[in-house]
């Protein structure tokens, strides 16, 4: 079967015959219908993130359909659409005991630790392949995931309908931190350095920023600068949630922070299984139409040329193991 594999730093392939998975009693057999991309894969890309071994799958955004069904399996069928949550936490640790599974000290990280989804099918365990309706455009519940960690933010933020909320960086991610906080009923200002993606954001609804303070702040680029900016901007007694990570250090004075009273707050990934339930509730209720912000899709064999030209897409690119239509 096909995978898409990283051969060696910068060095990506597409494989013809990568082995079958074989799954086990409480995972299913799922076939890949389509794969997002986003920074962490890029990261990996580049050898900013180790990888177990070479060759190796990328990807962790994705969609497909149930293929098979293990033993000990009774709440899934084959024929099922479905999102995968691409984190495994073990469960078992205080962190998960706790409910925060997305600081488990054994999660599994699709595409990091755990082999990645962009091959023809992978197996995936059960309680991670979240069915969806078999009416939901392909576009959207690509989107899932990100979407997930967007809500998480949002849900941190304590957003309440009128709120003020500046998005600091207009990247994929943050075009979804876009849409969640309008669902939650912020009034949704973005600002970033790129016309394109600045051209986007507006075109989902976001004002531009108008120079003002925010009660919320989300930031979402990883920049240094940006996380300086955010606290800058957050007003008095105001919420920044810190979505974008980077190792170089920001330069931030107490002052502004103790004097404004700001509340400050990490977002890593989601919880489960509240963090995907949650997203497709949302979705199920409303026409929020994630899907928006994917901009350039590529087949399988282009793979390659995607993982390439897919920073300088505003919006979010993805892989579709389908044929396209005529």
């Amino acid at each position: 079967m096909r995978a898409v594999t990283l051969v060696a730093p910068g060095r990506i392939t597409v494989a013809q015959d990568w082995p079958e998975p074989e799954p086990g009693p409480s995972e299913v057999l799922v076939e890949i219908r389509g794969v997002g991309l986003c920074g962490s894969d890029a990261s990996v890309v580049a050898g900013h993130r180790a990888v177990p071994r070479h060759p190796w799958v990328l990807g962790h955004e994705a969609y497909g359909v149930i293929r098979g069904v293990g033993s000990a399996v009774s709440d899934r069928r084959e024929g099922q659409v479905v999102a995968i949550e691409p984190n495994y936490p073990c469960g078992s640790c205080p962190r998960c005991l706790s409910g925060a599974t997305s600081g488990c000290v054994r999660r599994r990280i699709v595409g990091i630790s755990e082999p990645g989804l962009l091959a023809e099918r992978v197996a995936v365990p059960a309680a991670f392949a979240w069915p969806v309706p078999d009416d939901w455009r392909a576009e959207d519940i690509v989107c899932v995931e990100p979407l997930s960690v967007a809500f998480n933010a949002v849900g941190l933020a304590g957003i309440t309908p009128g709120e003020r909320c500046l998005v600091l960086g207009a990247g994929s991610q943050g075009q979804f931190v876009c849409l969640a906080a309008a669902q939650a009923g912020a009034l949704v200002h973005a600002t970033d350095p790129h016309d394109g993606r600045l051209a986007l954001a507006r075109e989902l609804g976001a004002r531009p920023d108008d120079g003002e303070d925010y009660s919320i702040v989300i930031e979402t680029s990883g920049a240094p600068a940006a996380f300086e900016q955010a606290v800058e901007r957050a007003a008095h007694g105001g919420r920044v949630v810190v979505v974008g990570q980077s190792t170089t250090p920001a330069r931030i004075p107490t002052f502004r922070i103790v004097q404004r009273r700001l509340t400050i707050r990490g977002c890593l990934i989601y919880d489960h299984p509240t963090g995907f339930a949650r997203t497709i509730a949302a979705m199920s209720d409303s026409d929020l139409a994630p899907g928006r912000v994917l901009r350039a899709r590529f087949d399988v064999a282009d793979a390659p040329r995607a993982f390439a030209e897919s920073p300088d897409i505003p919006g979010k690119t993805w892989i579709s193991f389908e044929e396209k239509s005529a």
